[in-house]
Order: structure tokens, then sequence, then C-alpha cells
């Protein structure tokens, strides 16, 4: 089997490959190939021999995503996007990178012809925009607020189409915000919901830009690549006309974040997050999604966390070796 992930240099990215190669199979077939595109070309993972290959590639160029899938690769993970801050700053960098190479990557595989290849789209809970309720269910509109939001959405469309005219078998995640995230913060306007668990933990301050009670649905790295890896085993009888599903996650609000570091780790800890008021980060996350019923997910065997406390010890075992600066 030969598997190609675009964004594979960014953090999901690099942790799917991470269990790809670890496991060296998906959905019970042997990996043959792993090609790993980036608009900086990965690193291939040493011990990987010829069946890693990495290139650098910039999907919204002409050209490139037929370059891409040339060799036809059975299972192709989309996750190479513009994140949402970016996104929203820079209105045309958004578009280009997110719808523009998305319709460039499904146009390459179309035009190929005789090709029908599973596609997995990291979408996003961004698609929904206010006002809510309480919980959102499966069949809640999509009306996103942002331009990130938006073109999740069209990418959700575009996915849809093209699996229903048969060019390929689409199955679009929309992904809670993952935290803890590690590493640096990016330019993600949900960047602190990871920084004020992942700086502490590492004896760092950590700057909070909206209040305690903003509530949002999150899961953790590990819970993200679990569901790219579901999805990619998913059969198109199964899954239905209706390919994209919002993952399950947990809701808590920031101050309920806080709480279980706070158990987990120490008030000392805890008391690393500084609170600094960002107009432009409240006003986005003003408009994001705070609580899924996501049953559909779980009837398709998605699973996520179930605490906010899980999600910090995942992130103390997965990055920190077991262990924080107290």
């Amino acid at each position: 089997m030969h598997v190609l992930c675009t964004g594979a240099g960014g953090m999901i990215g690099r942790k799917l490959t991470a269990h790809l190669i670890k496991e060296g199979a998906l959905g019970g077939r042997p990996i043959s190939r792993l090609t790993l595109l980036d608009i900086e070309a990965p690193e291939i993972p040493a011990g990987t021999g010829d069946r890693v290959v990495t290139a650098d590639v910039d999907l919204s160029m002409l050209g490139a995503a037929a370059r891409a899938i040339a060799d036809t690769p059975d299972v192709i993970f989309h996750l190479a996007a513009v994140v949402s801050g970016e996104a929203e700053i820079d209105f045309e960098k958004g578009y280009a990178a997110n719808c523009g190479a998305t319709r460039g990557l499904l146009e390459a595989i179309r035009q190929v012809g005789d090709y029908r290849p599973k596609l997995v789209f990291a979408s996003s809970i961004a698609v929904y925009g206010a006002p809510f309720p309480e919980a959102i269910p499966d069949d809640f509109i999509c009306a996103p607020l942002t331009s990130y939001g938006a073109q999740k959405a069209i990418c959700e469309l575009m996915l849809a189409d093209y699996s229903r005219r048969g060019f390929l078998d689409g199955v679009g995640i929309r992904l809670p915000t993952i935290a803890v995230r590690p590493g640096k913060p990016n330019k993600a306007a949900s960047s602190f919901f990871s920084s004020i668990i992942r700086e502490p933990l590492a004896g760092q301050e950590a700057v909070l830009p909206v209040g305690e009670s903003v509530r949002h649905w999150f899961a953790s790295p590990r819970a993200a690549v679990a569901f790219l890896v579901h999805a990619a085993g998913l059969e198109r009888e199964r899954l239905g006309p209706h390919v994209n599903v919002t993952m399950p996650g947990f809701s808590c609000t920031v101050g309920e974040q806080i709480a279980a570091l706070a158990r987990i780790a120490g008030p000392k800890v805890a008391a690393r997050v500084r609170r600094e008021p960002d107009a432009l980060v409240e006003r986005i996350v003003s408009g994001w999604p705070q609580n899924f019923h996501a049953r559909r997910a779980a009837e398709l065997g998605f699973v996520a966390e179930k605490s906010f406390d899980e999600i910090v010890r995942a992130h103390i075992e997965d990055e920190l070796g077991g262990s924080f600066v107290k």
C-alpha cells in the first residue's frame, strides 16, 4: 500500500507519520511506501530506508497536486492548511492554501481516470458558527463566522461532491481543538488552549487572552491520530452519503482546563497562567462551538478522551517523559 500525507511537517502530520512507521500497516495492509509532503520537506525518520519519501510541495501552485499524486497513492491524508488566525489575517493566503490547494488535489485525482483513492480530509469544528444550542447535533447547519471555517466548509462540500461522483472515496473529519499541542505556539487563534497547559508544565509563564468562562471542544493529539487512522478504514457503505463527520471530544471551560492542570501538577504550576485579554482572539473564539453530541462519530467507532485530566496526562506521558517542572 502506498500512503500519501500532505501537511506532514505539522504536529498532527508528524505524529501520524510516526504511528504509520511504527505500525508498518494501515487497515491490516502493509505500507510499502509512505510519501510525506509539506511546504518544507519533512525529515525522513531514521531507519526507514527507501520506504519513506519526502518532498517540499506547495499544493496551491499550478501542477503541484498532479505531481504529488502521479504515483497514484492508495490512501491520502490531506492535512495541509493555513491555520485559523493566519487565515483570518491573510485572506488571500487562506483561500489559496485551504480552498485552492484542496480543489487542485481533488481535480488532479479526477483527471487521472480509473483511480479512486481513499482520501481523509482534516476539517474542523470551525465550520459551525454561533448562535449554538447547548450541544450541537450532527445535523446542525454549517454557518461559519471565520474565513478559516468558511474555507473548511467549502472543502467539505467539494469532498462530498467528488465522492458522490465516484472520483474518490472521501471522508472528512471535523477535528476538535487539539490539545495539548507540543512545541511552540503557532498562528492558530486556538493556540492558547494548549499554551496554558504546555508552558506551565515546562516551568514557563503562559498568556491567557480570553476569559475563564470560555468553553470549547477538545481532544488530544493521540485521539487525532486515532481519528485519522480509523477514518481511513471506514467503508463507504457504512459512512453513507454524508461523508463529513464531527469527531468526539470533551467540552470544558478554560477555567476547568486550569483546574485540571492544578489537580495533576499542583497550584504552583497552574499559577503560571497570566491573564492578558486580546480583542481579536476573543472575537474569533466567541463564534466557535462549545459542545457537541457527536453521536454519529461514536456509532462509527471514533473514540476520544472523557475528561481534560486525561488530556493533560497524555501530554505529560507523550511529550514530557512522565515528568514536569514543579
